[in-house]
């Protein structure tokens, strides 16, 4: 008996063994002694050790018996002619060979993957000789008398006894042809022995009719034209092709056929450039002449300036219909070039839309990622997606990742890029399946997306496809990359296309004439010769389409001609609120310090009238809500506040149930309602599944929270090239609100700037809204703004820490039921004896304010400006024209002089004392010097900066000057 030391009782041995156990209850003779002694031993209270339920075979799913054509696609092949059994050998001979037979079908089924044919370049595998049991898959280790010997199959052939040499062949084509999947690692045994019964009881393969494989050919030949189309008539244009990975279009194909005979109604897509245009035309049906328009440019220049981009970064979406006749609806989403960056924007986008639609069961909207292999292993964001996958606010039930695997990164080799064998290892995270599939069997390939289709909608979980392929020219087509991989591109030059291969094998087959494939091919030339005419003959060039369906209420562009909304609310309602927001559940037992600090606090504020933070933030939810919005919010610690503030939801400390105040509030007519979950220890991946959320949920507000402001630089990316310029790049407008706690009060580098420079460096053309609020009235209207108004921008907010509950910053009941956002809070003193004018944002104006009025000094103004973009210009304007006297214009700030709102504000000034032409006003700035580190790491030594700030802006004015 083989050595099962390495691998005993592992979870991926689990079928192995209950294939011995079943055999072992029908007769222990039949088991090695080995085995025979663990059993006896494991069953002495007369109970099985394993589940003889998970020894059936997994029963069809319902729609697949539906399906006749589905059905005769997974029919098994004929068994094997019944043989003489041979003279009887003793019995524990019979037993030892059985174990050996038992071992080696687990061989195949853990390690087959290793030695499947899947490079289509015909390139040697790695010998792996220290991996245990490839050596099993590798060689028969069976005498031809042994192969003649009738032995049990452990579910390959069902419950038959058959030939141990068609038993091999058997495993062989399941395993080691030119589909390999892991799958052995999974520890549901449900959907491990669906997978195995659908594989091995076909072998792995799909008998296609001669009009399926017609179908496939054609698809091919679309896919391969459109490529050679634009290479000859495109030359040296940058297009990132598809050519050696064309088996993609007919998968992606068959993935929403067999889908959509399943509930499917919805694909979102994501995917980097990589065959990008090609899934544009052939997939999504994007016409052609549009393209080549796209690659013409237009023929105004200037009407372009500063926006749009590049093709192959544009979306698309269309209407399909299946050969079946089924509808199915297709979005391309738009990305940038931060190739991994789309994926979680994808996975937001597909939750809105089950969400809005109900689907509950998440088989009617799916997201398909299609990925690069380097990317895939090598950007953190795609591990960031797939922890998502099973958490309850953000599951999509299961996405199809799709990896085309070119076999180099650009100019890297496997060997330089990852530190796995597979660029897909870093799934193995999910208890998911992974198909590997050589990329020149396109029916190979076309089984495989089949499979996938009927197991997404089946289970619901991520599954990934390994396409292995090739790229046959450089990363753009300028590239030469026979410089980096000559060897490789030595063998690519002399490789036939994959249609070209597939053409010859259906014309050997007799399935398929070779007039008809070259006819085939002959017709996608005249169709795109055809679409470049009148690409050049009419005016085919457009701007992606946008505000359409939910989106054509709002609108964009600049925020001047915003029109005004009242965002104010009856005091009654307010007050009538905030109780219900302070009522518990009879017999909730609530912890005593929230019942103090949160349940008491708030009935105490009805009488007193005067609000804190948490409660202007949360009226402006409960509100909305009432009003019949929908709310989402996300973070880290979202759902109580990583200070400690919120306590939207509160715990039972006896029985750990959970009850949410807020969803008292929501109206018949939101959909939705209120939904706030606690997120991973994630940003990139987090906020572009909230950006992707926003896009598709414009009458909602979706919110996302930094644990604290300085967390939001990793999320860079998607801030950059999605939240600040998806309006100007794609016409995308979003509604998404970040909330970033900012504020200096001594808790070192990481815990005070949540970056405003950066923020206020990308601001342009109206693209974002960044406000700065520092009172419970001016969260709360504008929150309501945000959503009341019909322009969708999004809202980045400096939220606070210390504020949250100063004394001093806290509002009147009646300044939330009259008012509106203020962009600019002003001072008391009159301002015709203003000499010194600061402004500011933040807490610092507490401690400004503090320091003027304990030195009664009536000459200091101290202005905030509670939104700094858009820059609030006239109202500052007409506040500088009343002040006669003014002689300084200063900025204050907490941060260092490179950091927070000077280089924004130190231009703007200058405008602003210009308009002064009384006299020359001189302009400054008053806060930390320069530094390379955001703030300090003792208290102290803050408390120290902190003073010199407020010293030199009161007492002595323009130290720092210019």
């Amino acid at each position: 008996m083989a050595n099962f030391q390495d691998t005993f009782l592992s979870g991926a041995n689990i079928d192995f063994i209950e294939g011995l156990y079943a055999r072992y209850l029908e007769d222990p003779a039949s088991v090695d002694t080995s085995w025979r002694e663990v059993f006896d031993r494991s069953n002495g209270a007369g109970r099985p050790i394993f589940s003889t339920k998970l020894l059936e075979p997994a029963p069809a799913p319902a729609a697949n018996k539906a399906n006749g054509k589905a059905a005769k696609a997974q029919q098994a092949p004929a068994a094997p002619a019944p043989v003489a059994t041979p003279a009887a050998a003793p019995t524990q001979d019979i037993a030892a060979l059985q174990a050996r037979v038992d071992h080696v079908i687990f061989a195949f089924r853990l390690r087959g993957h290793l030695r499947a044919k899947l490079d289509p370049l015909g390139r040697a595998r790695p010998a792996l000789e220290h991996v245990a049991d490839v050596a099993l898959v590798d060689d028969s280790h069976f005498t031809d008398a042994e192969s003649q010997q009738l032995v049990e199959t452990n579910g390959v052939f069902g419950d038959q006894r058959v030939r141990l040499g068609d038993l091999l062949t058997r495993l062989r084509r399941t395993y080691t042809d030119t589909i390999g999947i892991e799958y052995m690692h999974m520890l549901d045994s449900q959907r491990r022995r669906w997978l195995m019964h659908r594989m091995e009881s076909v072998e792995n393969r799909t008998d296609f009719s001669p009009d399926e494989c017609r179908h496939i050919l054609t698809k091919l030949s679309y896919a391969e034209g459109f490529e050679h189309f634009l290479h000859t008539k495109y030359v040296g244009a940058k297009r990132f092709s598809l050519d050696g990975g064309e088996s993609l279009i007919p998968m992606l194909d068959a993935l929403g056929e067999v889908a959509t005979g399943m509930g499917l109604k919805e694909i979102v897509i994501g995917m980097a450039h990589r065959g990008r245009l090609n899934v544009l035309t052939n997939i999504l049906g994007k016409q052609p002449d549009q393209i080549f328009s796209e690659f013409d440019g237009p023929r105004n220049p200037q009407a372009y300036l500063g926006r749009g981009d590049v093709k192959y970064h544009m979306g698309f979406s269309s209407d399909h219909v299946t050969r079946q006749g089924k509808k199915l609806h297709l979005s391309l989403a738009f990305n940038p070039s931060h190739l991994e960056a789309v994926d979680p924007v994808v996975e937001g986008r597909v939750r809105a839309k089950q969400d809005r639609g109900g689907d509950t069961e998440r088989t009617g909207v799916m997201p398909l990622l299609i990925h690069g292999d380097a990317a895939f292993i090598g950007q953190g964001v795609v591990p960031e997606t797939l922890n998502l996958s099973g958490l309850k606010g953000y599951t999509t039930g299961g996405t199809v990742h799709v990896v085309i695997n070119n076999q180099v990164g650009f100019t890297t080799d496997p060997h330089d890029s990852r530190s796995s064998l597979y660029s897909t290892a870093i799934a193995q995270m999910l208890d998911i399946p992974i198909f590997h599939v050589n990329g020149d069997d396109p029916e190979a390939c076309v089984h495989v997306a089949k499979l996938v289709a009927e197991y997404r909608q089946t289970f619901k979980t991520d599954v990934v496809i390994d396409l292995v392929c090739y790229r046959r020219y450089g990363h753009n087509e300028g590239d030469e990359p026979a410089f980096t991989q000559p060897a490789m591109y030595e063998i690519i030059r002399k490789h036939p296309t994959v249609r070209t291969r597939y053409a010859a094998k259906l014309a050997e087959q007799g399935k398929i004439p070779a007039e008809e494939s070259e006819a085939i091919k002959q017709k996608c030339q005249q169709d795109f010769d055809a679409a470049l005419t009148r690409a050049r003959q009419e005016s085919q060039f457009k701007e992606p389409s946008a505000l359409e369906g939910l989106w054509k209420p709002y609108q964009g562009g600049s925020l001047k001609s915003a029109p005004d909304v009242s965002t104010a609310v009856d005091k009654q309602v307010l007050c009538d609120a905030l109780r219900t927001l302070s009522t518990l559940p009879e017999g909730f037992n609530v912890h005593r310090d929230v019942e103090r600090t949160v349940i008491k606090k708030r009935l105490g504020m009805l009488d007193s009238g005067e609000l804190q933070w948490s409660e202007g933030e949360s009226l402006a939810y409960a509100t909305l809500l009432s009003e019949g919005y929908n709310i989402r919010i996300t973070g880290q610690d979202s759902e109580r506040g990583t200070f400690s503030h919120r306590h939207a939801v509160v715990h039972d400390v006896k029985t750990g149930e959970k009850f949410v105040p807020l969803r008292q509030f929501v109206s018949g007519k939101g959909k939705n309602g209120f939904h706030i979950y606690n997120s991973p220890l994630s940003e990139m991946g987090v906020l572009g599944f909230e950006y992707g959320y926003s896009l598709d949920v414009p009458d909602g507000l979706t919110a996302w929270e930094a644990q604290f402001g300085d967390f939001g630089n990793g999320a860079q990316i998607i801030i950059d090239q999605f939240i600040a310029a998806g309006e100007s790049k794609w016409r995308r407008l979003s509604g998404l609100t970040l909330l970033l706690p900012h504020g200096y009060e001594g808790q070192g580098p990481e815990h005070s700037s949540a970056r405003l420079e950066r923020f206020l460096d990308l601001c342009a053309e109206d693209n974002i809204q960044v406000c700065y609020p520092t009172t419970p009235a001016q969260i709360f209207h504008l929150l309501r703004r945000q959503v009341l108004r019909p322009v969708r921008k999004p809202l980045v907010i400096m939220s606070p820490k210390s504020l949250l509950r100063r004394p001093e910053a806290t509002s009147k009941v009646d300044e939330l039921a009259t008012g509106t956002f203020q962009e600019v809070i002003l001072d008391r003193v009159d301002p015709a004896n203003v000499t010194r004018l600061l402004l500011c944002s933040g807490k610092v104006y507490y401690d400004l304010v503090k320091a003027r009025d304990e030195r009664k000094d009536d000459s200091i103004a101290i202005v905030r400006l509670e939104q700094l973009y858009p820059f609030p210009a006239d109202a500052l304007t007409g506040l500088i024209a009343k002040m006669p006297k003014l002689g300084e214009l200063l900025w204050v700030q907490e941060e260092p002089r490179n950091a927070g709102a000077w280089h924004f504000m130190f231009p703007r000034l200058h405008d602003l004392a210009s308009t002064q032409s009384q006299q020359q006003v001189k302009i400054g700035y008053i806060g930390r010097a320069e530094a390379a580190s955001p703030a300090t790491g003792f208290p102290k030594t803050h408390e120290y900066e902190q003073q010199l700030i407020i010293e030199e802006a009161i007492l002595r004015g323009t130290k720092n000057g210019r």
